[in-house]
């Protein structure tokens, strides 16, 4: 047992931890340190999401797979084997803490290449236990007739009812599943959403009850009131403080704040402030070659970095993919 060499020491070390039983107390999870690599080059990992305590978890777009970093882990590892539950490409990932549950998109993208021999060829959203990756559940999505395309199970996020919402981002449809539910609705749909290629992308819920999604091919950030009954309301196109490219990654920050990166040529991560239908886009960071998700841990951020164009390009899927990694950034 060490004994303090001098009271003021003594008194310093409780200081220390008194600050750090507050900080628990609190509910604000001690920051992770260092960046985070997932391993290998051909999963493509297109989402990421955390637990309170620091715990990281991405998905794998190519590998059909999910990995996991303990807190203060430096390198995420295989936890999820493909084929679990049906598991084919894996996109969005979020976890839900208090339902112990971890959701995971997984869509057939074999039309673009990318094939996983043991995974489910209907799109899905698949459920696993938080702590064990044991299977909980398998919602397929319903068929789009109304495009005549396959859906795509994008992003995910939880309503304050325990809600699930989904992009379907080639059907152009935010979709529902109830708390406890074992089928989807289409919750909300808008014409503008219904072009070609994906559209529909992030997706989160702020404090003040209503959804808001993001669109990747396209410029644009919208709002969805959620009437008192729970049913979709008016949708609206926010004035945005510049246009958008490649938007991708939506999160939640504060009571009327949003997390964002865009993608490819910017490489940005923003921050957006929620005024009526007004949005002001600040950027945090710039210069990442290809930010695809992001979560927060604390006062930190984790920006998911992995340039799609080494798996889709023709010319660059010839070349070698730089390490997928999550950087960390200190949030304001």
């Amino acid at each position: 047992m060490l004994m303090p060499r001098s009271q003021s020491t003594h008194r310093a070390g409780w200081s220390r931890v008194g600050l750090l039983a507050l900080t628990l107390l609190a509910g604000v999870a001690p920051a992770r340190a260092g960046n985070v690599v997932v391993p290998g080059t051909t999963d493509f990992p297109e989402s990421m999401t955390a637990t309170a305590d620091g715990t990281l978890f991405f998905s794998s777009m190519a590998g059909g797979r999910i990995f996991r970093a303990a807190p203060g882990a430096a390198t995420a590892s295989e936890w999820i084997k493909p084929g679990t539950n049906g598991l084919n490409a894996v996109l969005g990932v979020l976890t839900d803490e208090k339902t112990n549950t971890l959701f995971a998109c997984s869509p057939d993208m074999t039309g673009l290449g990318v094939v996983i021999p043991t995974g489910d060829k209907v799109g899905a959203l698949k459920l696993f236990d938080l702590h064990t990756g044991a299977p909980k559940g398998n919602i397929p999505l319903p068929p789009s007739v109304l495009l005549k395309q396959t859906s795509l199970c994008n992003d995910i996020a939880i309503g304050p009812d325990g809600s699930a919402y989904v992009t379907d981002s080639l059907a152009g449809h935010v979709l529902r599943l109830k708390p406890g539910g074992s089928a989807f609705e289409v919750w909300a749909h808008d014409a503008r959403w219904d072009v070609a290629g994906p559209q529909l992308d992030g997706i989160a819920v702020l404090p003040d009850g209503n959804v808001y999604a993001n669109i990747f091919e396209g410029d644009g950030l919208y709002r969805i009131n959620v009437n008192p009954d729970g049913s979709a309301g008016t949708i609206t196109k926010l004035h945005t403080s510049r246009p958008l490219y490649h938007s991708d990654g939506l999160r939640a920050y504060g009571k009327n704040q949003l997390l964002m990166v865009e993608g490819e040529t910017r490489g940005y991560l923003d921050l957006i402030t929620i005024d009526g239908d007004n949005a002001k886009v600040e950027i945090l960071k710039n210069g990442f070659e290809g930010p695809v998700s992001l979560a927060q841990v604390g006062h930190m951020v984790y920006v998911l970095d992995v340039p799609l164009k080494y798996l889709f390009d023709p010319e660059k899927k010839k070349q070698k993919p730089p390490p997928f990694t999550a950087f960390a950034v200190e949030l304001p």
